[in-house]
């Protein structure tokens, strides 16, 4: 039952980072007018939008995903650990091998 929460748990986070992060990387990035000659920065429009935002966004959704899959994987490996220490100490207590 605790299994069947934290895959739970896991895959809604992994939902809640990833649709803003592929919202982010599908949203069209508007392309600035062509200019001839040189243009101070100052005067160039749109300078405060960042282009490199979604694929900063996806860079840091990945890192998460990679983070939590790790995270899942311990949990997993460390319960399989748990039950074989659990058998190991049974058959100690009963006083022989089977």
């Amino acid at each position: 039952m605790t299994s069947f929460r934290f895959v739970r748990a896991l895959l809604i986070a992994i939902l809640l980072v990833g649709a803003p992060v592929a919202a982010m990387a599908q949203a069209p990035q508007p392309q600035p007018p062509q200019q001839e000659g040189f243009v101070p920065v100052d005067q160039l429009p749109g300078q405060e939008a960042l282009p490199a935002a979604p694929l900063v966004a996806a860079a840091y959704g990945v890192a998460w995903a990679a983070v939590l899959i790790y995270l899942f994987s311990i949990w997993k490996r460390l319960g399989t650990v748990e039950r074989e220490l659990t058998e190991v100490t049974r058959r100690l207590e009963s006083g022989g091998r089977r």
